[in-house]
């Protein structure tokens, strides 16, 4: 109990101390930003900033922060350390850089920033790159809610039919203006999801039967798999998330002041982060081992995981808060994963999006294709989904780290996007080396790799802005 009040407190913290940090190497200004600029009625829209924090929120969390956390908490109490500090040092700076770098440059894609930023390979990559994990995205966020609902449904209502009801939503969420269905729904789905979270940490907070265990460096994972690298991509939304860097310039188009950033963008990671800390703590203290919660997850899944936990905790108020969070909440990214599609194939192909025929020309091929993929295995979506997260993650955090350095003149600002992005670059590395659907390779070739290629990455790092500050001196 001790370890997960401190972890709050250490979460609140860091975000009215080292994101203020970040925020002031940034540096925002009073300049125009793309909602009031451009401010085109579809993607341009200014938004108060209060319910630009809420979509953002809804934007990069989904259900991961609460199924990526139950899986994270197969590892023990330590996955409490990855949330907290994975956040403050990693996710949340992730978040706020993108989102900020993409404001400054018209709300421009991930894609668009790695070419300007890393060069035109980094750019043809990261389109294709995004895209890929973008249909992931709303490919797995089709399929799991569309795959509960009709659980609680007639039978001849089935999967099938949910999938095209849910692709259906996505069309008119895809569409029309960010104003019409996403700024309107978002804001209560949004306060939904906190609502759950708070309830959940309340019911192990005062009811006796639940005892949170206090953190541990010990792998207690039932499947005997490593904490290096395994929990650092299971646990994404609640830490540090590359899908992010794809959400990210939704609000950074909509925001209309940059002072607003710091509580949009690093703010809307800290309270995911929160809410994934109260679901990895609830997945052991209701079932009282990892071992039991590993059990769980496997017999009746995540959702159903957190439908026992919400019902037996809350009552059957808790059991429609579950149901109303594992449904909403994965069509509510699902649905922005296609959007941020359509505005990276937008910036490829320069099909201006005022007019709804352009619109329609991306989205409907984007939405056949996430159609024709839910007919694959959710579970090997599911994987691939998180190591390309994460991969996205470290590439969006090198691209942050050069914009510092071109742009700040203290040589030692890009130190809070080049350590994580050199972490993120050892965790991609050696996850693919190892993982099952990867190349299979034992720890005593996976260890070493991932670590040399984020020295390697690192030194590249410094090569370089040592090479930038010097003409700065000589100037």
């Amino acid at each position: 109990m001790v370890s997960f009040v401190i972890a709050l407190i250490v979460l609140l913290i860091g975000f009215f101390t080292y994101g203020k940090l970040v925020e002031k190497i940034f540096g925002p200004d009073d300049r125009k930003t793309p909602a009031i600029e451009i401010n085109d009625g579809v993607d341009c829209i200014p938004i108060k900033t209060w319910k630009a924090l809420l979509i953002q929120l809804l934007n990069i969390a989904g259900t991961g922060p609460i199924f990526g956390a139950l899986m994270g908490a197969c590892f023990g109490p330590v996955v409490f350390l990855w949330i907290v500090f994975g956040s403050i040092l990693g996710g949340a700076v992730h978040d706020f850089m993108c989102g900020m770098i993409s404001e400054r440059h018209k709300g421009a894609s991930i894609a668009e920033l790695s070419g300007i930023y890393l060069g035109k390979p980094a750019l043809y990559v990261m389109r294709v790159f995004s895209i890929l994990l973008l249909l992931l995205t709303g490919t797995v966020f089709v399929t799991s809610p569309a795959s509960l609902i009709a659980k609680l449904t007639p039978d001849f209502l089935g999967n099938t039919f949910w999938i095209i009801v849910i692709l259906i939503y996505y069309i008119a969420a895809t569409l029309l203006p960010i104003d019409k269905v996403i700024g309107k729904l978002y804001p209560v789905f949004g306060v939904i999801l906190i609502v759950m979270a708070v309830s959940i940490a309340g019911g192990m907070i005062f009811l006796p039967q639940y005892t949170i265990p206090e953190i541990s460096l010990a792998d207690l994972h039932p499947d005997n798999l490593p904490i290096w690298p395994f929990m650092f991509i299971t646990v994404a939304c609640g830490a540090i998330s590359g899908f992010h860097a794809t959400q990210s310039p939704m609000m950074s188009k909509c925001i209309t002041s940059e002072k607003a950033g710091h509580k949009v963008f690093y703010g809307a990671m800290i309270i995911e982060s929160v809410i994934a800390l109260v679901w990895a703590a609830a997945g052991v203290a209701f079932y009282g081992s990892t071992k039991m919660l590993g059990a769980a997850l496997s017999d009746i899944g995540q959702s159903g995981a957190v439908y026992e936990i919400s019902n037996t905790m809350l009552g059957s108020v808790g059991g429609v808060l579950a149901i109303i969070g594992v449904v909403v909440c994965p069509i509510t990214s699902g649905d922005t994963a296609f959007r941020s599609a359509r505005l990276i194939l937008a910036e490829w192909t320069g099909l201006e999006q005022k007019k709804i025929r352009n619109r329609l020309i991306i989205t409907i091929p984007l939405l056949g294709i996430g159609a024709v993929l839910t007919q694959l295995d959710f579970n090997v979506l599911w994987r691939y989904f998180s190591w390309s997260n994460q991969t996205l993650a470290m590439i969006a955090l090198w691209v942050a780290t050069a914009y510092i350095v071109l742009n700040n003149r203290n040589r030692f600002a890009s130190l809070i996007t080049a350590i994580p992005a050199s972490f993120m670059s050892a965790v991609s590395l050696t996850y693919i080396l190892m993982a099952p659907e990867g190349f299979k390779l034992s720890a005593q070739i996976g260890y070493p790799a991932g670590i040399i290629f984020a020295v390697v990455m690192f030194a590249v790092y410094i090569a370089v802005s040592t090479r930038k500050y010097g003409k700065i001196s000589e100037n």
